[in-house]
């Protein structure tokens, strides 16, 4: 069995919780941008019984910097789910591996007693760009491969993007709603 999300960003102002379990919500980027709207989304999807994860989009250089922007900035309460999303940037460049990690465990270290810190990445970084396979307490890999569930990698993984069309959605490998409340719970 598997529990169903979404994650969001800024541009959906309005969406639809029914039948999810958890909504991931944009945080933050680099150490400029705050989504406006996480307050407002987060308690949408509270109100709806989800369980509530932020992430941050990481980009190269100031690390350390942009964990504490992260925590300082993202609206999360105890227990929810603090994610790093490693992808190329708007501009085309790409935090290191090494960068990666650094700022997994920095965010760990800040707030790592009241929330669980996963890797967000899609599959050609996991497989290709990856070089330590750290995702801290879990992996969240993104793979539009028409298989939910089936990311097509061997690595053990929590979340699943699997889709964007209307909205990114996401399968989490739990068995239902408790048990994801009870690991993000640690």
């Amino acid at each position: 069995m598997a529990v169903k999300g979404i994650d969001v960003s800024s541009y959906q102002e309005s969406f639809s919780t029914d039948g999810m379990s958890f909504v991931f919500i944009k945080a933050t980027e680099g150490r400029s941008y705050v989504n406006p709207k996480q307050s407002g989304q987060a308690k949408r999807a509270r109100d709806a019984g989800c369980v509530v994860g932020f992430y941050h989009f990481l980009w190269p250089g100031n690390i350390q910097a942009q964990a504490e922007y992260f925590v300082e900035k993202c609206a999360s309460v105890h227990y929810d789910v603090l994610a790093c999303d490693w992808e190329t940037t708007g501009d085309g460049t790409t935090a290191s591996n090494a960068q990666k990690d650094q700022f997994i465990r920095a965010v760990q270290k800040l707030r790592g007693e009241t929330h669980r810190v996963v890797l967000y990445c899609n599959r050609d970084f996991w497989l290709n760009r990856d070089t330590t396979s750290f995702a801290g307490d879990g992996l969240w890999i993104a793979d539009y491969n028409g298989k939910p569930g089936k990311p097509g990698i061997k690595a053990p993984w929590r979340f699943h993007q699997y889709t964007s069309t209307p909205v990114d959605t996401n399968l989490g490998n739990f068995e239902d709603r408790d048990a994801l409340r009870k690991w993000a719970r640690k």
